[in-house]
């Protein structure tokens, strides 16, 4: 019995003309990038539109302040409000001290951090240094309001209630999240550079500064960045940990417009554009090496 296999019918396609062109649908990637652009907008909305309605606040007369809308561009231009601001928040004093303050921040931090980011990892099959990085973890998740009574009874014991030991609680409290940062990038960095160098006659402290240190620039920008504004921004902690109301920085001195002055708005705003000036520079010129920083970190 012979079976006959059936040709398969023959599929005409229609010729394309000149005139037409055949339809694309748009790729996945192309609609991810396009709801990428819509959060990214909104995001930014949420921050641009608080940051114009303090500038245009802040360039107001009181009366224009009060009465008028938040939003609505100030005519005349007034510069009182900056003036009034200066005389009463005493911004020559209190923002040197704030300086003062996110500088030595910033300093200890980078450089307590990176000493024992390079003795953990050099020193990682080592059972005490291994559970001294995860003891710093561990101290992430203190806030500084848990343990705000006993650190107030002891820098008053020690006589550091004063700018320096605030400064000195800021690094403490700095000090693990910057260590997991330093740690993640010098295991990126290949061994083979260091054992060169050790070849060479270089001793461990040689080759941290002369060799590992200049390759954690972009790392000890983004480390000094997160410690500038955790300093700077802060309320809590020298409000009570300063015992002199004298030598108080540029947010606890703001808190005033919050009470006896709540009425002068375009005071209270240009006095906050005043001290939101400095971490925008900041952050304006160090961007670069935080996002490089980030990046390096976290491949290895």
């Amino acid at each position: 019995m012979s079976t006959q296999v059936m040709p398969a019918p023959a599929t005409h396609t229609a010729p394309a003309t000149a005139g037409s062109r055949p339809r694309r649908r748009p790729s996945r990637a192309r609609r991810g990038s396009w709801a990428l652009t819509i959060i990214l907008a909104l995001c930014s909305l949420t921050v641009l539109v608080p940051l114009y309605a303090s500038c245009v606040m802040a360039f107001k007369t009181t009366r224009q302040a009060v009465d008028g809308n938040a939003f609505s561009l100030p005519f005349p231009l007034s510069l009182d409000g900056f003036v009034q601001a200066w005389t009463l928040t005493d911004f020559p004093r209190s923002f040197a001290i704030s300086v003062f303050i996110a500088a030595v921040t910033v300093a200890g931090t980078i450089a307590l951090s990176s000493f024992a980011a390079f003795a953990i990892s050099h020193n990682w099959e080592n059972r005490v240094f291994r559970w001294s990085f995860f003891y710093l973890l561990a101290a992430m998740f203190l806030p500084f309001p848990v343990v705000a009574l006993s650190q107030v009874k002891l820098t008053g014991m020690v006589h550091l209630d004063n700018p320096v030991g605030v400064a000195i609680l800021h690094i403490m409290f700095q000090l693990s999240f910057s260590v997991m940062l330093f740690t993640a990038f010098l295991r990126s960095i290949p061994a083979e550079l260091e054992e060169s160098a050790r070849i060479d006659g270089a001793s461990t402290w040689q080759v941290f500064w002369r060799l590992v240190f200049p390759l954690l620039a972009p790392m000890s920008a983004t480390v000094g960045i997160f410690a500038f504004l955790a300093s700077w921004n802060d309320y809590m902690m020298p409000t009570l940990i300063t015992a002199d109301p004298a030598l108080q920085t540029l947010p606890v001195l703001q808190n005033i417009f919050q009470t006896q002055f709540s009425n002068n708005y375009n005071v209270s705003f240009a006095s906050y554009l005043m001290a939101m000036a400095p971490a925008i520079i900041v952050y304006l010129i160090s961007q670069r090496w935080v996002m490089s920083g980030l990046t390096q970190g976290a491949i290895k």
